[in-house]
């Protein structure tokens, strides 16, 4: 097991349902990053992914996309993601994984990218544009580092493709909800029990899911379901529509519907 396995494996010990939450690195300002990051502490999140900026973030939604572009135009990049990455694996207990797009691992060099992430307190990476057996020299990096890459598993794959993708994976699966970007809300109906089935099969590692997930209506209706609950757009809206008190109010109502 990677270290970012037996870290959910403890965790799973004492909660019904782990939470994984997101942020936009720069977005809206590093300094609202890291309030963004202590209501996450506060409401005990167990695994946040840091999003590194990109151009062109084609997995996601309007409101990320919007996201990135504000970042990267305030003038984030690489350095200044790992060194605000660094400050926060300093400071709170959750662990990390880098979200972001393959141009940017490419540009750095693959074992550049893993030693850094390594270095700086990241425990995997979601790189939501590479398919796993494409990957083959960045995963041998990321094994060397005792990182974990996180795959990606669709409603779309069929049986054969996720027992391909398990092969790749490693810490745990990112089930996604459903076909499209992030943001647009889910409807979690049984065809969502049946594809979280498939996936059951195709591997032992926990599994995540996330795309759409926005209450903790939500999340009461994953217990048992899956692992982990991922919950990403919303919590920026809420930042983005009553800042840092709507964004504390909606992680503590997170909070409690892993629990009960």
């Amino acid at each position: 097991m990677t270290p970012l396995e037996v870290y959910i494996r403890q965790r799973q010990q004492h909660k019904r349902l782990l939470l994984m939450a997101h942020a936009v690195i720069g977005y809206p300002s590093l300094d609202a990053n890291m309030a963004m990051l202590e209501a996450m502490q506060r409401a005990e999140v167990d695994l946040v992914e840091l999003q590194l900026p990109f151009s062109e973030p084609i997995a996601d939604g309007p409101v990320f996309v919007r996201a990135n572009q504000r970042a990267l135009e305030a003038g984030m990049h690489w350095e200044r993601y790992f060194t605000f990455m660094q400050r926060a694996a300093r400071s709170f207990d959750f662990k990390m994984l880098l979200m972001g797009y393959y141009n940017s691992v490419l540009q750095m060099g693959h074992d550049t990218f893993c030693a850094c992430l390594a270095e700086h307190g990241g425990s995997g990476f979601i790189i939501a544009d590479l398919p796993p057996e494409e990957s083959g020299d960045l995963l041998q990096h990321a094994d060397a580092h005792r990182l974990s890459p996180i795959v990606l598993m669709t409603p779309t794959n069929s049986v054969p493709r996720l027992q391909e993708i398990a092969r790749h994976a490693r810490g745990f699966v990112y089930c996604v909800a459903r076909k499209g970007v992030t943001g647009k809300q889910t409807h979690l109906d049984d065809s969502l029990e049946g594809f979280m089935a498939r996936c059951r099969r195709a591997t032992s590692l926990p599994l995540a899911l996330g795309f759409g997930l926005r209450t903790g209506a939500d999340l009461r209706r994953l217990h048992g379901l899956t692992d982990i609950g991922i919950i990403g757009t919303a919590l920026l809206a809420a930042w983005e529509q009553g800042g840092a008190r709507q964004y504390e109010i909606l992680l503590q109502g997170l909070r409690a519907a892993t629990t009960a």
